[in-house]
């Protein structure tokens, strides 16, 4: 069976009441691609707000979770809480969270294995920095980031994995096709040896990283691109014009 292909929009720390109203409302009356998944993902404050007024074949995904339960936990939200919220996504292991908040692998790897304990779908976030590419080693990092939740996961049905070179993320620079498709491969053949060829076979890998309507579509051509993790653009009108882009 094909993959099935997937958008999703991270809206990042931007937006007000009414600017998530329109982005939302211009999806309801846009025409999608009825084989394109799409997800976007809010500031966890509008949350609510998003579920409520999204049409049903757009999800919504919280931008974290924490990797605890209930608890004392002050600013964090559980996986059970979203779940109890209806919001069934959750974004894990953004390089922006890495780096800014020093993310380790395994900590990503604990808060994707809460997520997925409380039956949330998980993006997960993997990626090279500008000196990991230059020195040549993004393979090398990119598994090393899906080791780490691999020692704690066997199912991977409702993990979509998403490479992002940081290099890439709001610079305007963006990978070839052929960057893409390399570490796309790369990252389909670890899962193949890792975790399994059904695993391999099933899992969609989505690109992110300065896409745009402009390059969507080239990039899209790939065979082992399964979708996009949008950043920027998804707080734009060509949001839509890149869920159409397959």
């Amino acid at each position: 069976m094909a993959r099935k292909f997937f958008v999703g929009g991270n809206f990042k720390a931007n937006g007000s009441i009414s600017s998530i109203k329109a982005i939302i409302e211009n999806l309801n009356k846009a025409t999608l691609n009825p084989n394109v998944e799409v997800v976007i993902s809010p500031p966890a404050l509008y949350l609510l707000l998003a579920s409520e007024i999204s049409r049903k074949d757009v999800a919504v995904a919280a931008q974290n979770v924490y990797d605890k339960g209930n608890g004392a936990y002050t600013g964090e939200i559980s996986a059970e809480q979203l779940k109890d919220a209806g919001v069934n996504w959750a974004l894990i292991g953004h390089s922006e969270r890495r780096a800014l908040m020093g993310e380790s692998d395994e900590f990503v790897a604990s808060k994707t294995k809460a997520a997925l304990a409380q039956g949330l779908s998980v993006i997960l976030c993997i990626g090279e920095s500008l000196e990991q590419r230059e020195a040549g080693i993004t393979i090398d990092v990119v598994t090393t980031q899906l080791n780490a939740v691999a020692k704690h996961i066997q199912d991977w049905s409702k993990i979509v994995i998403a490479y992002e070179p940081v290099w890439a993320i709001g610079t305007g620079k963006v990978a070839t096709t052929a960057q893409a498709q390399e570490v796309h491969a790369a990252i389909r053949a670890w899962l193949k040896q890792k975790v399994s060829a059904k695993a391999a076979e099933d899992t969609r890998i989505l690109y992110g990283g300065s896409v745009t309507d402009k390059n969507s579509k080239d990039l899209a051509q790939q065979p082992d691109v399964d979708g996009f993790l949008v950043g920027g653009a998804s707080l734009k009108p060509a949001f839509v014009d890149i869920i159409n882009s397959v």
